[in-house]
This record gives C-alpha cells, structure tokens and sequence, in this order.
C-alpha cells in the first residue's frame, strides 16, 4: 500500500540530524580531518577534480567529507558550488611538453627520448593487502624528491618528425565551454574531450574496454602516459602578457593507432588523446581510446555500429550527475502517476475477466 510520506519539514530536519549523526560515525574513534583526505586518499580527490571541473584539493576533499567517501555525490557537491564562483577571465593553454614530470612511461619506445620514470603507481604491486599500514607505520620516502622532476618533450612530436602521424591543426577560434554551454550535436573535438574528462570514470573506462575487446576496433598503443605539473598562466589586460596564477597537477595520455590511409591521406597513425586534473591514469588512457573511437567519420572509417562509436550514446550518458539525477529522482513521489498506472491495470485486469467469462458462457 502507497501512503504519503507525513511530518513534513521536521521529519526532513530529523533526516538531515541523522545524516550528519552516521557521517561522523563512532565518536570514541578520532574524526577524519580534510587535510588527512587531501594527503591521504589523493587518488579520489584527483577524480572528484577532474569530474566536478574545479581544481581545488581542499574542496574536494571536504565534499569527499560531506558525502561520507560518495564520490558522485562529492563530485555534484562541487560542481554546485563551482556556479556560485565569480569568473574573472580565460588562462593560457597549458603547455604539457614543459610539465614536470612525477611519471612518464611509454609502451611504444624502450628507450624513450627523456627516459622512462615509472612514478608512483600500483602497476609494480603485488596486490596484496599490506597490513603494515593498519598498524600505522611510517613510509620511507622516495629516492627521488620533488625537486628532481624532470621535463620531457612529447614522444609524438619524434613521430612526427618523420611525418607519421596525422597533423591536428588547431583550431582558429577558442571551444565552446561545456561548464557554460549545453552539450549541442555535432560536437567539435574539443567539446567531445571536455565531456569525456568530466564524465564518469566508470563509464568511460566500459566504453575503452569495449573498444579492445572489438567494438570499434581500437587496438591501441600508449605512445606516452605522463603525470606532473605545468603552469598556468594567465593574460592580464592591465599588463598586456601573460603572468604565471598557480600550478596544477595533471595526467596526459597518447595513444597512436594504425590508420590505412584513403584517397587523400597515405598510410599513418591517428592518434587518441586525454587530459585529466590529478593522477587519473586510468581514466586519461581511457579517454583517449574513447576519442580515438569518436573520430570514426572525419577519418572516413566505417561504422560498425559499435556504442563507443555513437557520440550521441557516449556524450548523453557518460556524465554521472545527469545520470544520477534522473536516476534518483524515482525515488521521489510519484503518486499520482502510480495511481493511474494502478487504475489502468486494475481496469485491464477486470476487462479481461469479463472477456473470460463471456467467453466460458
């Protein structure tokens, strides 16, 4: 039986009490500080970054805190608090070939121009749950200090060289921004690129892995995945020239893949491209199979009707706050809408017992 939820604006202030009540969990137990988030669980404050679209790790460490460890709700958090920030003006474009590096490996070349620097990663752990850290042992620190980071060019710009790879020429006018402007189809590049950095991890990384397995054929190698930090800067009109504002940290991913050529173009390498605030490796090397997938039509390959190929599938549904929001909101009242679907099949349901008995008559 559906009834009318009843106590009104009390009973939603004693579920916001309540909510606060197990977000802060066991008193006995020392409560998790921002700081400790932001140190300590970087990896999830690097997507709640990257998909809320505001760089800013004490933010998303406290959203990290307000939602009790809900990356998507944390995530929702900061973008809502994003519209209420005044906007002052448009940085430079980041130049990622003077990134200092923390990580910067390549699957295409052993010997990498700049060398390879492995970085801190999972990829050499066993996988194992390491019990030392229950017991709150310290870490020794590593070899090499922060001070020791390294600037590499990109890998691609050596292919390029002998002109084995697709030119991108760059755009004449500044892209549309997505954080202002609604997602319209066609979709330029570099729209699609801002709506893959900023959709959901999880889905992005589906519709990577189902281009490997076959679906859309994208059988790619990663020409360089690196992770540091750039500057940015910023022009400012009273100056006339560009002043450096702050560093960010970012992932960068390339990946190359094979392309036959057509009428107009000889034989070369396409490749796939992802950029992503924090260390997102996964979701970078992901991105950039997506993209690679996406540019199907303007490289005139076919269309095998693959999912990872169908902007309009990918664009809609790769944001988790959409995506959330209309899944929710069936959590909502929905009464009246029910009572009618209620009515019809019990309507139905009589019309048919008659028919049935007419019938046995």
């Amino acid at each position: 039986m559906y009834v009318a939820v009843k106590g009104g604006e009390k009973a939603i202030d004693n579920a916001h009490a309540w909510l606060a009540e197990e977000r802060r969990g066991d008193n006995s137990i020392a409560e998790l500080s921002v700081a400790q988030i932001r140190e300590q669980l970087a990896l999830a404050v690097n997507r709640v970054m990257a998909e809320g679209s505001l760089y800013d790790p004490d933010l998303a460490a406290l959203a990290i805190k307000q939602s009790r460890g809900d990356l998507i709700e944390a995530i929702f958090l900061i973008r809502a608090y994003r519209t209420t920030l005044p906007r002052f003006g448009g940085s430079e474009p980041v130049e990622t070939d003077r990134m200092a590096c923390d990580r910067r490996i390549s699957a295409t070349f052993k010997d990498a121009p700049g060398g390879q620097v492995l970085g801190p990663t999972f990829d050499y752990t066993h996988r194992l749950l390491d019990f030392k850290l229950a017991a709150d042992g310290e870490v020794p620190e590593a070899a090499m200090a922060t001070s020791d980071r390294i600037q590499t060019p990109h890998i691609m710009s050596f292919l390029d060289r002998e002109g084995l790879v697709q030119d991108e020429p760059e755009g004449a006018e500044a892209p549309p921004d997505l954080t202002r402007e609604p997602l319209e189809l066609p979709a330029e590049r570099a729209l699609r690129l801002q709506s893959l950095t900023r959709g959901d991890e999880g889905f992005i990384l589906g519709m990577a892995y189902s281009t490997q397995r076959g679906y859309a054929r994208n059988h790619a190698f990663v020409a360089e995945l690196r992770i540091g930090t750039v500057e940015v800067e910023m022009e400012v009109p009273e100056l006339g020239f560009a002043i450096e504002i702050g560093e960010i940290t970012l992932t960068e991913c390339e990946t190359v893949n094979q392309f036959k050529g057509s009428k107009t173009e000889p034989p070369q390498f396409t490749r796939g491209y992802g950029l992503v605030f924090g260390q997102t490796e996964r979701k970078a090397i992901s991105m950039a199979l997506v993209d690679r997938a996406l540019r199907w039509e303007e490289l005139g390959e076919d269309d095998t009707g693959a999912p990872a190929q169908d902007a309009e599938f990918v664009l809609y549904h790769a944001d988790n706050i959409q995506a959330t929001g209309f899944l929710e909101h069936i959590k909502l009242p929905h009464y009246v809408d029910f009572q009618s679907e209620l009515e019809l099949i019990r309507r139905l349901r009589r019309e048919a017992g008659a028919a049935v008995a007419e019938a046995a008559e």
